[in-house]
């Protein structure tokens, strides 16, 4: 049996089904969770579809997660963890609770959890991978025009506009196709392109203060106290500026190291040619080739990092010479 129909399979069998994401969620991880969510409520109104996830006002323009669910809705819940790369990263720990769980995920399936698992490591997003799934199984399932949007807002996050090299003839192609949709895709566009004028002023720190190594190998460091002296609390995301090293011609990988609450740090990790998940797991993390993210527990496991990712890159850079 397809992967596609023992998934739809499952859903019809299940009365109550509950769609988690990962933690510190991104467009994609909100877009396939909250799509998937509007597909199944316009298939099958006599369910009892929510979706669960810590609330970010930053992400309001998507839609919001369903709040106060209450425990005792898992009991017989069939539950869907989607763009999720493993269980530590899924956004409240209740998942584990559900009667059976389906994983429907892009990233390296380095943790294979869930009773049933489709993980694409090829495609460009989870919002594609849903899209392929509504696609095969069109007699069953009904697209609403919001959860068209939002599989396009998913698309366009993770593919960096179109710019990343996961983007394919079927991503491009799937974007096509949710344009055919009844929304602005030019709002989509601009809500994801926008920043405030605190994260204006800390991009510009960055370029100020990004250090790049004769490797290409680059790196920031941005404490609490940095943050929060251009007006962001530790709450609010600083995602926004992680690519913007990419823009200089002469940096070849970075590295953004955030502090958390308890003062650990998160690091960004991302490339424009040589892998650098391998590193990451060395630290705790994972991802994909080009973008991943681990934690440095104190300065001497920054000061490694950094140390790796130049060497990484001045290796990559001889083999290539």
């Amino acid at each position: 049996m397809a992967i596609e129909t023992a998934i739809l399979d499952k859903i019809k069998a299940a009365q109550t089904i509950i769609i988690h994401r990962h933690q510190r969620p991104d467009p994609d991880c909100i877009g396939a969770q909250l799509a998937l969510r509007g597909i199944l409520r316009a298939s099958f109104p006599d369910k009892t579809v929510l979706a669960v996830g810590k609330h970010y006002p930053g992400f309001d323009w998507m839609g919001q997660a369903d709040q106060d669910v209450a425990d005792d809705m898992y009991r017989d819940a069939l539950v869907i963890v989607v763009d999720t790369a493993n269980q530590p990263r899924v956004d409240d720990e209740r998942w584990q609770t559900g009667k059976s769980v389906i994983k429907i995920d892009h990233h390296p399936n380095d943790d294979a959890f869930g009773d049933l698992q489709w993980v694409l490591d090829q495609a460009s997003s989870t919002s594609e991978i849903i899209y392929d799934w509504f696609a095969v199984n069109t007699t069953d399932l009904t697209m609403p025009d919001d959860a068209a949007r939002l599989l396009y807002a998913g698309i366009v996050g993770d593919t960096g506009r179109f710019m990343y090299p996961a983007t394919s003839a079927n991503t491009l192609a799937v974007a096509g196709k949710l344009l055919t949709y009844n929304f602005s895709a030019t709002a989509v566009n601009q809500a994801e392109d926008e920043i405030t004028p605190a994260l204006a002023r800390l991009s510009a720190y960055l370029y100020q203060n990004l250090e790049i190594l004769p490797s290409g190998a680059a790196f920031l460091k941005l404490t609490d106290e940095i943050v929060e002296s251009f007006g962001l609390a530790a709450k609010d995301s600083t995602s926004a500026i992680v690519p913007l090293p990419g823009k200089i011609t002469t940096v070849v990988a970075w590295a953004i190291f955030v502090e958390a609450k308890d003062h650990t740090f998160r690091i960004r990790l991302r490339s424009k040619g040589p892998s650098i998940n391998d590193l990451a797991k060395h630290h705790g993390g994972g991802g994909h080739a080009l973008a991943s993210g681990a934690t440095a527990h104190d300065q001497a496991e920054i000061d490694q990092v950094i140390h790796e990712l130049d060497e990484l890159v001045a290796s990559d850079k001889g083999e290539n010479e």
